[in-house]
């Protein structure tokens, strides 16, 4: 049986829009938003891993698969920031002696609230072998804004899904980290990097 949280009700037209960035962002010297993320593969006792499903805000029918994670605050530790968002957008509480990596590394520039933002990313492993129910209720607005629904997905279907699934090269890197980590922090592709 698949854990599944839906989306609730597209909003309608008087809806608000999110248009402002959260605080973990910051200008950097060309303009554009940057922040440091942490990510998190987190797999359950059957080896499927947890991924959400967001959509673009200003062109909802373009949707996307991505790890739980987010912004790291200012003086946080990248496994500290992964174990909280994981508790945040899932209720899944892990304890961080049990996150190892981070596994693997990427940067990333993409459209996120109007804008183009630039992201590096740090990714962790954890295992969640009974996870129980997934909760949303600690979504914050922007959260609810973009994220479609949670839900653990077979590598073997999630490599077979009609939309985007972020990062790329993502269901090999899962299938390589199945049986643990060996040390190796991969460097996954750039994406929407020029030059």
């Amino acid at each position: 049986m698949t854990s599944r949280v839906p989306r609730k009700a597209a909003p309608g037209p008087a809806a608000v829009r999110v248009t402002q960035l959260g605080p973990d962002w910051v200008e950097g010297p060309d303009g554009v938003p940057f922040r440091r993320g942490a990510r998190l593969v987190l797999l359950d006792a059957a080896g499927r891993v947890l991924m959400v499903r967001g959509h673009d805000v200003d062109n909802p029918s373009r949707s996307w698969w991505f790890t739980v994670g987010g912004g790291i605050d200012p003086g946080e530790t990248g496994v500290a920031a992964a174990v909280r968002e994981l508790r945040e957008e899932t209720g899944f509480v892990v304890d961080p002696a049990d996150v190892v990596g981070p596994v693997a590394r990427r940067r990333a520039v993409f459209d996120f609230a109007a804008r183009t933002v630039r992201q590096d990313e740090e990714f962790f492993l954890a295992r969640l072998p009974e996870p129980g129910p997934i909760r949303t209720d600690g979504w914050t607005d922007v959260e609810r804004a973009f994220m479609d629904e949670v839900r653990w997905w077979d590598l073997d279907a999630l490599e077979a899904v009609a939309e985007e699934v972020f990062p790329a090269d993502f269901v090999p890197l899962v299938r390589e980290l199945l049986t643990g980590w060996d040390g190796v922090v991969r460097a996954l592709p750039d994406e929407g990097l020029v030059g």
